[in-house]
C-alpha cells in the first residue's frame, strides 16, 4: 500500500479500530474512505473480511488489502456454503413466462374489475417470481403479503387484496421449488444468498469491514448484524438514496462508536460549500472541508463533461438535444430501461399485450395515457410524455446512437447512477424538484412551510459532490442559501434487520417497493 501521513481523523479511526470495538465511520463525499480502510487493515491485528458491494470492487480490493483480509461479496461467501449445491440449476437457460406459468400450474386469466384488463397467466407468473425476489432481498423469515409488488392499475384496496390472494400462494410454491435441489424453476444467485442468511451463519473472522453500509441490502445487513466479531461500518448516511428499491441505512441504526471523515480530496472548498448547504438542510452534523490543493469553481458551464439529471426521461431528452448538435454522447447505463419501456409502448400502440411490469395491466396505450392523468399514475407521466413527444421509434433510435463512455464527449447520467463516480466539470440538470410554494402565504413564511423532501435533498447532495473542478448547479439554483427552507423531517433510525414491518400502501408520489431485478417507475426514471 502507498504510504502517506494519515490525517488526524484517520489516526482516530485507526486507534479506535485497534480497540476491537464496533465502529461507524461517516465518510463524506470524496473523503478517502477506501484509503482509510486500507490503513485500518494494514495496522489491525487478526484476520479480517472486507465486504464489497460487487465483484469488481472485491477483485480490486484483493489487489490492495493485506492477504489476511478476505475480500469478497456476500454472494461469494453464500455460494461457497450453500450455492454450490445448486450449481447445475444455476446453469439452466432462461425460462419464458409461459414455462413458469406451466410449472406453477397457472392456467387462467384473472379479471379484477371492469376498469382494468385481466392478468394473463404469464403476468401472474412474473408477479410470483417478483414476490420471491423481493423476499430474497429482505431479512424476513418467510414470504408474506408485504412481498407482493404493487401493480399499476391495481392500487385500490379491493384490487390489491385480490391480487395478493392470487399471487402469494404461487410465490410460496415457487420458493418451495427453489429450495429443492431437483426443482424445475430457474435458479438465481439471490436465492442461495437468502438461504444462507436463513441459516444464521457465523463468519469466523476477527473483524468485518462493511462498505457502503448506508445502502445495505437488508439480507446482507442482517448477516452482518448477527456476527459476534468486530464490525466496522463505513458510508455516508446523507447518500442513502436507494431506499426506494429496498435498501436500508445500516449506519444510522448501528450501535457502534461513531467517527467521521470530513476532509474531501475530490473537490476544493467552493464545491464543498455547496455540498454543505445541502448537508445543513438535511440536518447533518457532517461539515465537509475541500481539498486545499484544488481551486474548484462554481459557475455556468457551456461544455460540461457530465450532465446529471433527476430522471431517466430527462436524461434521454438531453441525449436527444446533444445528438442533434452533433455531440458524441453516452448515457450511464446505456438506456436499456428506457428502451424496454419504449418497446412496451410500441406493443401497446399496436394493440398487443406487453410483459413490462409497469404496463402489463394495460391492454392499450390509450389506457396508459388515461392512467397517468390520475393521482395514482402521475409519477409515470414524465416517461409517457417522453414517448408522446418524441415517439417510441425516435427513442429507440437515440438509444442505438449512444456512444460508449470511454469515447464520448459528453456523459449524461441520473444522479442515482452517478453515485460513486466523479467528473472534472459537472452540470446539474433542470429536472430536480423545487418544493411547491404556496404563493398565497406571506413572503416570509412561504419557504419555511415548503419542506424539501429528504430523498430529494440527499439526491442533490450526491449530484453536487460528483464535480472535481467546476460545478454548474443551475438545476438547483432555487436553493438560495440566504433563504430559510423548511428542513426535511428527521430520519427515523432504520429498524433492526429482523424487525417485521407491516405492509402498507405507499403514500401518493412515493416510489413503490418491488423486487430487485424488476422495472418500476423508480428504476425507470428515478435511477
Amino acid at each position: 500500500m502507498a504510504s502517506y501521513k494519515p490525517t488526524d481523523e484517520q489516526v482516530a479511526i485507526i486507534v479506535a479500530a485497534g480497540s476491537g470495538r464496533d465502529l461507524v465511520i461517516e465518510a463524506g463525499a470524496g473523503a478517502g474512505k477506501t484509503s482509510t480502510l486500507l490503513m485500518v487493515a494494514d495496522r489491525r491485528r487478526g484476520n479480517g473480511m472486507y465486504l464489497a458491494y460487487n465483484r469488481a470492487l472485491a477483485d480490486e480490493a484483493k489487489e490492495k488489502f493485506p492477504k489476511r483480509v478476505h475480500c469478497g461479496t456476500a454472494h461469494a461467501y453464500a455460494y461457497s456454503r450453500v450455492g454450490r449445491r445448486f450449481d447445475a440449476r444455476l446453469r439452466q437457460p432462461r425460462q419464458p413466462a409461459e414455462r413458469v406459468a406451466l410449472l406453477l400450474r397457472i392456467n387462467d386469466f384473472v379479471q379484477f374489475g371492469i376498469d382494468v384488463d385481466p392478468l394473463t397467466p404469464e403476468a401472474q407468473a412474473r408477479l410470483a417470481l417478483a414476490t420471491v425476489a423481493k423476499f430474497c432481498s429482505t431479512a424476513d423469515p418467510e414470504i408474506t403479503d408485504r412481498h407482493v409488488p404493487w401493480q399499476r392499475g391495481l392500487e385500490k384496496p379491493l384490487a390489491r387484496k385480490s391480487l395478493v390472494g392470487l399471487v402469494l400462494p404461487y410465490a410460496q410454491a415457487a420458493w418451495r421449488d427453489i429450495n429443492d435441489e431437483r426443482g424445475l424453476l430457474r435458479f438465481q444467485h439471490d436465492y442461495y444468498l437468502k438461504m444462507w442468511q436463513l441459516t444464521d451463519p457465523v463468519i469466523k473472522r476477527d473483524y468485518i469491514l462493511f462498505d457502503e453500509a448506508q445502502d445495505a441490502d437488508p439480507v446482507i445487513a442482517a448477516i452482518v448484524n448477527n456476527q459476534q466479531c468486530q464490525r466496522i461500518l463505513v458510508g455516508d448516511a446523507n447518500q442513502a438514496i436507494y431506499g426506494w428499491r429496498g435498501a436500508v441505512d445500516a449506519l444510522s441504526a448501528f450501535p457502534g462508536q461513531r467517527l467521521a471523515l470530513t476532509q474531501s480530496w475530490r473537490f476544493g472548498q467552493r464545491v464543498a460549500d455547496v455540498a454543505n448547504e445541502w448537508l445543513d438542510l438535511l440536518g447533518s452534523d457532517l461539515v465537509l472541508r475541500g481539498n486545499p490543493g484544488l481551486n474548484s469553481a462554481v459557475r455556468s458551464l457551456d461544455g460540461p463533461d457530465a450532465i446529471l439529471c433527476r430522471t431517466n426521461a430527462y436524461a434521454i431528452g438531453q441525449a436527444i438535444d446533444a445528438l442533434d448538435r452533433g455531440v458524441k454522447v453516452a448515457v450511464v447505463g446505456g438506456g436499456q430501461e428506457i428502451e424496454r419501456f419504449a418497446r412496451a409502448a410500441q406493443r401497446l400502440q399496436a394493440g398487443l399485450r406487453t410483459d413490462h411490469p409497469d404496463l402489463m395491466a394495460f391492454r392499450t396505450w390509450d389506457r396508459v395515457r388515461d392512467y397517468v392523468r390520475t393521482d395514482d399514475g402521475k409519477d409515470l407521466k414524465v416517461l409517457v410524455d417522453l414517448i408522446e413527444r418524441h415517439g417510441a421509434d425516435t427513442i429507440l433510435k437515440v438509444v442505438k446512437a449512444l456512444a460508449d463512455e470511454s469515447t464520448a464527449d459528453l456523459v449524461i447520467s441520473t444522479a442515482h447512477k452517478a453515485k460513486g463516480r466523479e467528473w472534472p466539470r459537472v452540470q446539474i440538470g433542470t429536472d430536480f424538484r423545487e418544493p411547491e410554494i404556496d404563493d398565497t402565504k406571506p413572503l416570509n413564511v412561504q419557504h419555511e412551510q415548503a419542506e424539501v423532501g429528504r430523498d430529494e435533498a440527499m439526491l442533490a447532495y450526491v449530484a453536487v459532490t460528483r464535480a472535481g473542478l467546476v460545478l454548474d448547479p443551475k438545476g438547483l439554483a432555487w436553493l438560495d442559501p440566504s433563504v430559510h427552507w423548511s428542513k426535511p423531517a428527521p430520519q427515523r433510525a432504520s429498524p433492526p434487520a429482523t424487525e417485521q414491518v407491516q405492509p402498507r400502501r405507499p403514500e401518493r408520489g412515493e416510489p413503490t417497493p418491488v423486487a430487485a431485478g424488476t422495472y418500476t417507475q423508480a428504476s425507470l426514471w428515478d435511477s
